[in-house]
């Protein structure tokens, strides 16, 4: 782990995002006081009580089919909550699909709120709960033993896709702006992600009550404990999707996975190659957008793609609908820069020709200065450019080559399409045994102001300074139609194509 200024964003917006989400969570949670008229003035919807792992008590919604009677048997869609938010957050969308014909259960992930326990992080309790939770549904509603899925945003989605490794009931999930690889998400190129962990620990404390294992797994991570790292690679394989991933295909779950280009907190990589590995009924669908935004609106009750292919989804795999999701391309993209969605067969196919940018000469740089080249703030600046096309921008001509190593292309004639994933390979001599570099790739403009595409950090310990080294590549999915530039963040180092 590097040092603390390896951050990729301050941390003072890390506590700016960690705030508002805690006044949205606060807004929409039901205190005890209104919660019986709410039950009441929506048909067929309960707030329960759910014994859990333990016995650990799960605050939950249920919602059923309009008209069901003793004896139906309806598919069941089991919604365990985001990170922070309380289980009304799928109030609309479970009335959608309950309307749909579906037995919705959504509840409070352990920890946070009102259910029991303490938060553990999709760990081994946060797993049996889900199968808790199907008990509970199949004894307790008309649900389908047959016709079981699981969906969830963010956190919710990784506990859905660790159940459905478990728990071979589950037939289908959508896992929206979650993650396969947690380590990849948020130590990627062994680099403390500071201010997604800021945000998730701070959230954390607001709304719920983090555990033992989970205080110290931050403090270790925050405090750049290197003596740690391996402690906390294990913890997060150990919540990680893609260790288990052999049993996903062993059980034949119908896995789709959504996630946004400029996702912050849990980077689309790792959804896309843990989506190559799946061996089942599986889509992916990467569009526009940060961290849960490309599904906000749909949360809010207002139309959404994504939430619109998560229904049809479940629809086909649990209700047996022929729908047509199972004859489309399985990979659906929408670049950055608009347009509609593009398909294709597979992620390999997405980038069907590589062009190679020669990174020629030697490169000089210093590092500890900020050279005006950044990612952005968590969750804003991706916002941004989904909403209004104004992704983090640098003038070119003016990063301070002292400071910033730069590599151009030629001039093109026309309009470039950029997909599938940008790799930056170079060979770096440190000054310093320790130091981290960020990779910027910018689509250039005739002004030469750039438009952030993508980036990645790469961290380093352990080299000998002066001596060659630090040879591995950056890899980061752009979505979108270049200047490559990295920038270092600690000691100084030499850049060589």
């Amino acid at each position: 782990m590097g040092q603390p200024l390896t951050a990729l964003r301050s941390t003072t917006s890390a506590a700016a995002c960690t705030a508002l989400l805690a006044g949205t969570a606060l807004a929409l949670a039901p205190s005890a006081a209104t919660a019986a008229p709410a039950a009441a003035s929506v048909p067929g919807v309960r707030f329960m009580d759910i014994p859990g792992d333990g016995g650990t008590i799960l605050k939950a919604n249920v919602a059923t089919p309009p008209g069901a009677q003793a004896g139906d048997r309806h598919p069941v869609v089991v919604l365990p909550t985001s990170w922070a938010l309380p289980q009304i957050e799928y109030a609309a969308q479970a009335a959608r699909l309950a309307a749909d014909g579906y037995v919705v259960v959504s509840y409070n992930s352990r920890g946070f709120w009102q259910s029991g326990g303490d938060i553990e992080v999709a760990g081994p309790p946060d797993v049996a709960d889900a199968s808790r939770v199907i008990d509970w549904a199949l004894a307790n509603t008309p649900a389908d033993p047959d016709r079981v899925g699981m969906a969830g945003v963010s956190y919710g989605a990784g506990i859905s896709l660790l159940a459905a490794a478990h728990d071979k009931r589950v037939k289908a999930v959508a896992a929206l702006s979650g993650w396969a690889d947690l380590i990849d998400s948020i130590y990627s190129g062994r680099t403390q992600h500071l201010q997604a962990a800021a945000l998730l620990g701070g959230s954390a404390q607001l709304t719920g009550r983090p555990g033992a294992e989970l205080q110290q797994v931050l403090k270790d991570f925050l405090g750049s404990n290197l003596d740690k790292e391996a402690d906390m690679i294990a913890w997060g394989a150990k919540r990680s999707p893609a260790a288990y991933l052999d049993r996903i295909n062993a059980n034949g779950t119908a896995v789709m996975l959504g996630n946004a280009w400029g996702d912050s907190i849990f980077p689309p990589n790792q959804y896309a190659s843990f989506f190559e590995k799946l061996t089942g009924p599986k889509r992916l669908e990467f569009r526009p957008g940060d961290h849960a935004t490309a599904e906000a609106t749909g949360l809010l009750g207002l139309p959404n793609d994504t939430w619109t292919s998560t229904r049809r989804w479940f629809d086909h795999h649990l209700r047996g609908e022929a729908n047509g999701i199972d004859r489309e391309q399985p990979v659906q993209l929408k670049a950055r820069t608009g347009g509609g969605y593009e398909g294709y067969p597979d992620w390999k196919s997405v980038a069907a020709t590589e062009h190679k940018i020669s990174l020629a000469g030697q490169q000089r740089i210093r590092g500890n200065v900020n050279s005006g080249a950044d990612g952005g703030t968590l969750i804003l600046s991706s916002a941004l450019d989904q909403f209004l096309k104004l992704p983090p921008m640098a003038s070119i001509p003016l990063l301070p080559r002292p400071f910033t190593a730069v590599w151009q292309s030629e001039r093109y004639a026309g309009e470039r399409r950029v997909r599938g994933t940008a790799k930056l390979h170079t060979t770096l001599t440190s000054t310093k045994e320790s130091g981290t570099m960020v990779a910027y790739l910018y689509d250039v403009g005739p002004l030469g102001v750039g438009k952030l595409v993508s980036h990645a950090p790469y961290t380093f310990h352990g080299e000998t300074p002066g001596r060659p080294g630090c040879r591995r590549p950056w890899r980061k999915a752009p979505g979108r139609r270049g200047t490559a530039g990295p920038a270092s963040r600690r000691g100084r180092c030499t850049g060589r194509g």
